[in-house]
Parts: C-alpha cells; structure tokens; sequence
C-alpha cells in the first residue's frame, strides 16, 4: 500500500509543479506588461519543480509530503487569483488540482502512518 501511494504522491505532485512552470515559463514568453509577475512566478515554481523532481527520484516520501502540501497551497492561491480576475477556468483548474494534490498528500500520509504486520 505504501509503495502505490508514494507512486500516486509521485505522479501529482510532480505534475502539478510542472504544469505550474509550464505557465510560468509560457507567461515569460509573452510580450504583456506583467513581465514582472512572469519572472516572480517562475522564481518560485522552477525551483519547486526541481526539488519535487528530486524528491521523485530519491522516492523520498517525508519531502514528497512536505513538498506537496506546499504545491497545493500554492494551487489554491491560484484559484484565489482565478476569483479575482473572475476566470471560471483560472478558479475551476487550480481548485482541481489541489483537490488531487491534497487527496495524494492524505493516501501517501495515511499509508506512511499505517502500522506495519
């Protein structure tokens, strides 16, 4: 059971922080005033990114749960910008997201508190 969940923790988590620079990176490419929010963005998602691709590859759960719980959050901030800017799909797409985040972050915890036979 450990071993599934730390898969699944292993997939979400290192989807969401790739896609969270994918927009990061794209929003640099644009010609948008918000250049500066662009370069704040990836300052925080790239090196996220990185160490939850670290963490992946060592299949180090205490960082996986600590590093996930961070994507999330970050997640439901983005849906917090998504209300302000009034954008059905910049709110409905992070809140999905975090959903999955959380609900990996819950499986891997519980399956790393279970008692072992």
């Amino acid at each position: 059971m450990a071993n599934s969940s730390l898969t699944a923790m292993r997939a979400v988590t290192g989807l969401n922080v790739l896609v969270m620079s994918g927009f990061s990176l794209a929003a640099l490419g644009s010609a948008q005033p918000s250049l500066t929010f662009a370069l704040y963005a990836a300052a925080r998602t790239i090196p996220l990114a990185l160490f939850v691709l670290w963490a992946i590859y060592r299949q180090n759960a205490s960082a996986l749960l600590i590093l996930g719980g961070l994507a999330g959050v970050i997640q439901i901030l983005d849906a917090g910008v998504g209300v302000v800017l009034q954008d059905v799909g910049k709110t409905v797409g992070p809140i999905v997201i975090a959903v999955l985040q959380f609900a990996a972050l819950f499986y891997l915890r519980k399956s790393v508190n279970a008692p072992r036979p």
